[in-house]
């Protein structure tokens, strides 16, 4: 993400009949725009960034004289989906737009140039010089989609849990005869007397899953905003109580908050003879008995989510951040001078920032930059190093000759 450079000062004079000694009126250079993210529910993925992962701002326009300021440039607004997490390049967490319409300045454009009308003064009465606009910001980001849903479906490899969810709604996932076919989460949208119901079918868990073994960690993250679970067990599997208790553990090694949102329990393949065995001799109670491929038992199941999500309390993410904190510079050392190889390196806020604000290109600022140069006491701390005249400085990597 890039933001767009601050447009360049004019270095300008009033020219008009009668006023042959117009004095400055060299313009300000605009504002280079700004890239925004912003939270939508009409994008469902992220694809849009991987088939293009550089963004730009626009610049900002160069001033003019009369004093006009240079147009400033036009900002970009991205559209992701509700759910999107913005990170840096570190992991470390920028953004949460965990809400529709959440939106984050991620790379903010630079400062416009001043004008050579700032620079007038009782000695300096014609400035031939003004500023080069800043640089925007240029950053590389990690866009990381977390789905909404409000019911996840968790349980082992091969529960039934593609199926329930192409049953209970429109969606068409992946279903086939062995572990793991779910290769990334499903969402889906089921219609009841409640209203709407969007439910995330998360791919297998298996023992490990909360360290990383298998795809577990790679999907588990998914159902932290999720207000309830629906831990959905293979019933002709040898012991699906087992599997329960493995489900819940990993999911509770992931994370203890995540374990104690409100849950219900769907034991699957109830068309089986295995699972019809194990609902008659059942004594726990809640437990539901169904079946993806006939239906048995859906519309219970479906009540059952609606109740619960009556109840549920609302979830909150964690670390969420409404607006991006740009990374700030330390103010470190206001002036350091280094010998090197080469000869002198300057470091300090101040006089790299004066280079950044300097046109090098003329004479004017040159001598305006010098004379600042003097007042940081650049020259009185390179002096007081041995440097001698011809020898190279080097300041915010930009290279001058030393002359006294």
């Amino acid at each position: 993400m890039r933001g767009g450079n601050g447009g360049k000062g004019s270095a300008s004079f009033r020219r008009e009949p009668f006023t042959p000694r117009g004095g400055p009126d060299g313009g300000d250079g605009g504002r280079g725009g700004s890239v925004f993210l912003k939270a939508t529910t009409g994008v469902s993925d992220l694809s849009l960034y991987k088939q293009r992962p550089k963004w730009s701002a626009e610049p900002g326009a160069n001033g003019a004289g009369g004093r006009k300021t240079g147009k400033g440039g036009a900002d970009v607004v991205l559209d992701v989906p509700v759910g999107t997490v913005v990170l840096d390049e570190e992991g470390e967490l920028v953004a949460d737009l965990d809400r529709a319409g959440a939106d984050v300045v991620v790379a903010k454009g630079g400062v416009g140039g001043r004008g050579n009308v700032h620079f007038k003064s009782s000695t300096k009465r014609a400035p031939d010089f003004a500023e080069p606009g800043f640089k925007g910001d240029d950053r590389s980001l990690i866009l990381d989609l977390k789905l909404i849903a409000e019911i996840g479906l968790v349980g082992a490899p091969n529960a039934g849990k593609s199926s329930l969810l192409s049953s209970l709604t429109a969606a068409r996932p992946k279903v086939a005869d062995y572990p793991f076919t779910t290769l990334n989460p499903e969402l889906g949208v089921a219609e009841s007397k409640g209203g709407r119901i969007v439910i995330a079918d998360i791919p297998g868990l298996i023992e490990g899953a909360a360290r990383g073994a298998g795809l577990g960690l790679r999907f588990l993250r998914h159902v932290e905003r999720t207000k309830v679970l629906v831990y959905v067990l293979d019933g002709s599997a040898p012991d699906p109580w087992a599997d329960l208790k493995t489900v819940r553990k990993e999911v509770e090694q992931f994370s203890a908050q995540l374990a104690l949102r409100p849950s219900l329990v769907a034991v699957n393949k109830v068309d089986l003879e295995p699972a019809q065995r194990l609902r008659a001799r059942t004594r726990r109670k809640g437990v539901h008995f169904i079946s993806a491929l006939s239906g048995e038992g859906l519309p219970e199941l479906i009540d059952a989510m609606v109740s619960a999500l009556a109840s549920a309390p609302e979830v909150i993410a964690q670390g969420r951040a409404k607006k991006i904190k740009l990374p700030v510079r330390d103010a470190g050392p206001a002036l350091v001078v280094e010998r090197k190889p080469f000869g002198f390196l300057v470091r300090g806020d101040r006089v790299e920032y004066l280079v950044g604000r300097t046109d090098l290109e003329s004479e004017g600022a040159l001598a305006r930059f010098q004379s600042e140069l003097d007042k940081l006491g650049v020259n009185t701390a390179l002096e007081a190093e041995g440097v001698q005249p011809g020898d190279t400085v080097r300041i915010s990597g930009v290279e001058f000759e030393y002359q006294p």
